[in-house]
């Protein structure tokens, strides 16, 4: 029997670089993870030369344009990548019958509900990143309505450039910090992430459809930061701030926690508390 062939793109993001890490704990599969100079997703003809000459059965999109601030003046390129790209991955994926798994944002909302959001409720990004990406989403389930969305927000890990990393770097450097306390969300560890993009990869039957997928537990950046700081034993002092003290060109939603059920209704997928996953990792990176 041919061995399955799992396509990852955006292999280097943060993601990409977890699933390779998990990849060895699948040996049944043989993966191909791509960057940017490897397969331009921007590049049809090259995307769907890329499909005919390796026949993945899963195609799993960690690529994306993730620079919330700069894509308000990178607009093009911010549509480009998280919209066209996707656009042609979700088409290669129909035109060669292998299973598209595309990873969404939490930024699709506009963030004025109290409440979790579902997957059912009303998309209003209020940038250009969260439009784009709502883009993408759009045109995939268009094309291909076999698509898996995976809607995730705040993503963290041991790799690449995130809110963790870069608060340990300035706790390192800094004896006072000014963090924003009114905007709630809920991060996610990258590497539960990839377990549970995997898990939907090995299941039996897959489901096509929007899912909602972060870990558990609805808080502020300020309790990410103040958390972050406990678990590294920093002496540094951190203040609270509103959003107007702390302008940004990219405006964000004020609450963007994700109601997590369907997953776990779906795919029996339980995901992790936050402060779990995020002592995990701050201790990969303590020990590195």
């Amino acid at each position: 029997m041919e061995t399955k062939k799992i396509l990852v793109t955006g292999g280097n993001g943060q993601l990409g670089q977890c699933l390779q890490k998990l990849s060895l704990d699948f040996p049944q599969f043989e993966f191909i993870f791509t960057d940017s100079n490897s397969l331009d997703i921007t590049d049809k003809e090259a995307v769907l030369h890329f499909f005919w000459q390796n026949e993945p059965s899963v195609c799993i999109n960690a690529a994306a344009y993730t620079a919330v601030d700069l894509a308000e003046s990178e607009v093009e390129k911010a549509f480009l990548i998280n919209a066209d790209g996707t656009e042609n991955l979700a088409e290669a994926c129909k035109e060669y019958n292998a299973q598209f798994i595309h990873v969404s944002t939490d930024y699709v909302f506009d963030g004025e509900n109290n409440l979790p959001y579902s997957e059912e409720d009303f998309t209003n990004p209020i940038g250009v990143y969260g439009a784009s990406k709502l883009s993408g989403e759009e045109l995939a389930l268009e094309i291909n309505p076999c698509t898996v969305i995976l809607r995730t927000s705040w993503v963290y890990s041991e790799f690449g450039k995130n809110f963790v990393k870069t608060m340990l770097n300035l706790f390192s450097t800094k004896e006072e910090l000014g963090i924003v306390a009114d905007q709630f969300g809920q991060p996610t560890n990258a590497n539960d992430l990839a377990e549970a993009i995997m898990k939907i990869v090995c299941s039996e039957r897959i489901t096509p459809g929007i899912f909602n997928f972060s870990n558990y537990g609805k808080i502020s950046w300020f309790d990410f930061a103040n958390k972050i700081k406990e678990l590294s034993h920093s002496n540094i002092k951190l203040n609270k701030l509103e959003t107007w003290q702390y302008p940004t060109p990219a405006k964000r939603p004020k609450n963007s926690t994700l109601n997590l059920e369907k997953i776990q209704d779906i795919y029996n997928i339980q995901p992790k508390d936050w402060e779990e996953s995020l002592a995990n990792c701050v201790e990969t990176l303590r020990s590195t």
